[in-house]
């Protein structure tokens, strides 16, 4: 019998791998036809293929779940098409056996996706970010679209970069007066955080006076900011990039400042919740294949798969939203799903027997 588990999970987890190297892949090919819009002289084309390669963990991570659910159908169906799993069943392995020696390696799959959300993803896909950020921002002031803006009472931040570890790049600032009226701006090159504070380099300061303008340059400059590197980790990357600690610490930092936190409490949920969703997907999956699509063709069993897998999707994306807008928890809208995805499963294989 542990032969016969063995054999399963083996078919079962090659199917879902490959499915997972192809979905990712396709992705990637889409992404590097985006990318090559903006190649230039200051974005080269390598500059652009390492910016995928580090944003394949975060692409991996996402499709863990669709390929969980098509490679099972297609690792299952394949040995139901075989006849395998009948004699199987005839030789007393039963259908909940079957279902153990599927999950075995959903399992490993479910653990790789935490790590991938908690430690890997959200780092590369920051350096990922602040690389392009960094190689089309080509060192001048606003002149990277992928920058990011922040407030401090009257003085308005504009960053280029951000990279890990506490380094920005290209940092623009405005300030503006009680009457709306602009008092200097300046532009540093670079700034590394240091003593709660921000030591920047070559740094330019335009003055505006009434006489005109007064330019000043310096090549280092202290700058004391509420923005520390830990704030700039999140604001840089949307909040489904980010680690789940993460994401709980900040959606904290929000609503004690009195700010709605809902969008990066969706995340935060989504991300914890990921195995199980991954869970109950595979596990509608092995029901599938006991039932509804016992006897129809590898082809239809990969659309059947795609077409859950996004229905499944759509879903929690469309309860994230209703959430705010209605005032039901956030857990809610991501744990529903999952709940129906389940017990329609579970239900399923009770009346395949």
């Amino acid at each position: 019998m542990l032969m016969l588990e063995r054999y399963i999970g083996r078919h079962v987890l090659g199917a879902i791998m490959a499915v997972l190297l192809v979905v990712v892949g396709l992705d990637l090919i889409s992404a590097l036809l985006e990318q090559l819009d903006d190649v230039d002289d200051t974005y080269s084309l390598g500059e652009a293929l390492q910016y995928l390669a580090l944003t394949a963990p975060r692409r991996l991570y996402e499709f863990i779940p669709l390929s969980s659910l098509v490679g099972c159908l297609i690792g299952l169906g394949l040995l139901a098409t075989h006849s395998e799993l009948t004699v199987m069943r005839a030789a007393g392995f039963s259908t909940g056996r079957i279902l153990l020696a599927v999950m075995k390696p959903v399992l490993l799959l479910a653990a790789l996706a935490l790590v991938l959300g908690q430690f890997i993803a959200p780092h590369t896909e920051q350096k990922a970010q602040s690389f392009r950020a960094l190689a089309q921002s080509g060192g001048g002031a606003l002149s990277s679209k992928y920058g990011i803006w922040h407030r401090e009472g009257p003085l308005f931040i504009h960053i280029n970069a951000v990279e890990p570890g506490g380094v920005i790049h290209g940092v623009t600032r405005y300030r503006f007066a009680e009457d709306n009226q602009l008092e200097w701006s300046s532009f540093a090159v670079k700034g590394r955080y240091d003593d709660e504070q921000w030591a920047l380099e070559q740094v330019q300061t335009t003055r505006f006076t009434d006489l005109g303008t007064e330019v000043e340059t310096h090549e280092q400059e202290r700058w004391s900011s509420g923005l520390t590197p830990d704030l700039l980790s999140v604001i840089v990357v949307d909040p489904v990039d980010l680690s789940i600690s993460g994401l709980w610490s900040y959606s904290a930092y929000l609503e004690e400042q009195g700010v709605k936190a809902d969008s990066y409490l969706l995340a935060f949920w989504g991300k914890l919740l990921q195995p199980l969703a991954i869970l109950a997907l595979v596990l509608i999956g092995v029901s599938f294949i006991f039932g509804p699509l016992r006897s129809v063709t590898i082809g239809q069993r990969i659309i059947a798969g795609v077409v859950l897998g996004l229905v499944f999707k759509f879903a929690q994306d469309l309860l994230g939203p209703a959430s705010t807008v209605f005032g039901f928890p956030p857990l809610v809208a991501v744990a529903v799903p999952i709940a129906i995805c389940a017990g329609t499963g579970a239900w399923l294989l009770r009346r395949a027997g």
